[in-house]
């Protein structure tokens, strides 16, 4: 799984969000290093739709603009769980052989 799709789904863990604040949440979580741009932004919310992972949740009228808000379905936050653990392995792993050549201090 992609980076910017990881953090979308974190993003949506907690709370419906619409695109804007999508793309806060993700530049936050990512410490401002992943900054979305909305076409890339909505392209991701169709793929995760069509996988069942996200859903929209509901829409209202700002200022005369549609906004859409999406959430995590079941199947997404089953992801997410799922890719945090691989990551987490993986984190872990590097941890481990990074331990075995640092050098050791008396």
């Amino acid at each position: 799984m992609r980076e910017a799709t990881f953090l979308i789904l974190t993003a949506l863990a907690d709370e419906p969000r619409h695109g804007y604040g999508i793309i806060q949440e993700v530049a936050g979580l990512s410490g401002g290093r992943v900054n979305l741009l909305p076409g890339t932004l909505y392209a991701a919310l169709d793929r995760l739709v069509a996988q069942s992972l996200v859903e929209l949740s509901h829409e209202e009228v700002v200022d005369g603009r549609l906004r859409r808000y999406y959430r995590l379905r079941a199947d997404g936050q089953a992801e997410l769980a799922r890719q945090t653990e691989r990551l987490r392995q993986l984190a872990s792993a590097a941890e481990t052989r990074l331990r075995a050549v640092r050098p050791r201090t008396a």
